[in-house]
């Protein structure tokens, strides 16, 4: 068992630690769903926690739901886990069960029911009567989790990587799913292990929310927006059909006002001087890590200390508050009635405890403003071969900065505000270039890191951001 599972695990598309040399040290069953009987037809889900251990020291817990079965399924060949003998199921054959239509419709039966298996208990929220005739598929696109769709009625999310705590996308989810938050998509019910105390905290295993059938990716949107201007050379952005303006001013109001909706339902303080002073000292720290592995920074270092700095030397409180940590154009989508804000995790890299701290809402903001110059970019790196580069990459930055200051009109609408991006204060500018700039960092380094062929983008928007802080 242990051998197949960690073959399984390390190739598996949601492990966050290929490469590493995990060592599986233990598998805890938490519940099973199922008749506890493992048939040829019928199989019995096991919610098994995997426990892990690098080579370096650090350890890590996935959960790894299995569909058992007594006799091979010829339909689940490319989930095969492994066969062994199972202390409760006797000798078994173990698929992935998030790949199996027969083992998802009991999590389904699970939340209707409000169950209680084993160690866990599948909770719900009122006001949806699920479709329990609705048949699982399973989304191919993820990364960390495994999300699995029940016709157009619910999407089951899977969380792969565990941390023990409260799981900020079911709290945010459901506070503002109670609070009638039109930009979210409704929590129907979650999973969890309640724990037993401090040194037993509760672990959330997954979510069951509205599924959203008529929605489009943000990012998705863009990039075809982007390329409809590249196909008209004689058109300006805010001349060419597909201009996106008018989505990223709506996106803008969407986010402040559920910026304001988690300020009502979380703990709202502040940054005073010192708060500012250790948060620069943070993206200075970030910036000399940089430095070494991104050398081409260096040219571009004044103009980001001086950001920096200007954060450091704000003299008045900043509002902190619940946010979204992760904030970019593929956690949007488009609906029929408007954009739709998901994923409230935060940085995954981030320890559970960080990513529920109170932060500015300008960093999302900030976030955000950085997706839109991606997006014109990324299809600038694809196109430029093809053409004018010169040209090409006017456009870009045409597109990006249309599109940033719609989102910055629509954010300022959104907070009670004249619609104008000019609407921000001295204060939230500051507050917005120092993210920006902290964020493109990062950038630089995830790319010179994974995608060598990409870091002149985010190079490009350091470029812009140390320029206009020098000259300033």
């Amino acid at each position: 068992m242990i051998g197949a599972l960690e073959q399984y695990i390390g190739s598996a598309r949601w492990f966050g630690g290929k490469g590493r040399g995990l060592t599986v040290t233990g598998v805890r069953r938490l519940g099973m769903l199922g008749s506890g009987v493992a048939g040829p037809e019928a199989p019995v889900v096991g919610i098994e926690l995997v426990s892990l251990d690098y080579p370096d020291g650090q350890q890590e817990s996935y959960q790894v739901p299995l569909a058992y079965y007594s006799a091979p399924q010829e339909r689940l060949e490319h989930a095969y886990v492994g066969s062994w003998t199972d202390e409760e199921l006797g000798q078994v054959l173990a698929y992935d069960a998030l790949h199996d239509r027969e083992a998802t419709a009991l999590w389904l039966q699970a939340f209707d029911g409000q169950a209680t298996v084993g160690e866990l208990v599948f909770r719900r929220l009122p006001g949806h009567d699920l479709d329990l005739e609705s048949h699982s598929t399973l989304f191919t696109g993820e990364q960390s989790n495994s999300s699995v769709a029940f016709g157009e009625d619910s999407l089951m999310k899977v969380f792969r990587k565990l941390t023990p705590g409260y799981n900020p996308d079911i709290v945010v989810h459901e506070a503002l799913t109670v609070s009638g938050n039109e930009h979210v998509a409704a929590l129907y019910g979650w999973l969890e292990h309640p724990g037993h105390g401090d040194d037993d905290p509760p672990l959330h295993l997954g979510m069951l929310q509205q599924f959203l059938r008529t929605a489009s990716d943000g990012w998705e949107l863009a990039l075809a927006s982007v390329r409809d201007l590249f196909a008209e050379a004689d058109l300006h952005a805010d001349e060419v059909g597909g201009d996106f303006a008018g989505e990223a001013h709506r996106l803008g109001v969407a986010t402040a006002e559920v910026h304001a909706a988690l300020a009502d339902a979380f703990e709202t303080t502040t940054f005073d001087h010192d708060d500012l002073r250790e948060l620069a000292g943070a993206m200075n720290r970030r910036l000399d890590t940089a430095l070494a592995v991104v050398p081409p920074l260096a040219g571009h270092e004044p103009g980001l200390r001086s950001a920096f700095d200007a954060l450091a030397g704000l003299a008045e409180p900043v509002r902190t508050q619940r946010v979204h940590g992760d904030f970019h154009l593929g956690q949007t989508l488009r609906t029929v009635k408007g954009w739709k804000i998901v994923d409230f995790e935060g940085e995954p890299a981030k320890p559970l405890e960080e990513r529920v701290k109170p932060d500015s809402p300008w960093r999302d903001v900030a976030g955000m403003l950085r997706s839109f110059d991606y997006a014109a970019h990324a299809v600038e790196h694809d196109v430029e071969a093809d053409g004018d580069s010169e040209q090409i990459a006017f456009r870009a930055g045409e597109w990006a900065q249309r599109n940033q200051d719609a989102f910055l009109s629509g954010y300022a609408e959104g907070l009670g505000r004249d619609g104008d991006a000019g609407a921000l204060t001295g204060l939230e500018r500051v507050l917005l270039r120092a993210y920006a700039a902290d964020k493109a960092v990062y950038e630089t380094v995830y790319e010179a890191r994974n995608r060598p062929s990409w870091l002149p983008i985010p190079l490009g928007a350091v470029a812009r951001l140390a320029d206009e802080e020098t000259n300033r």
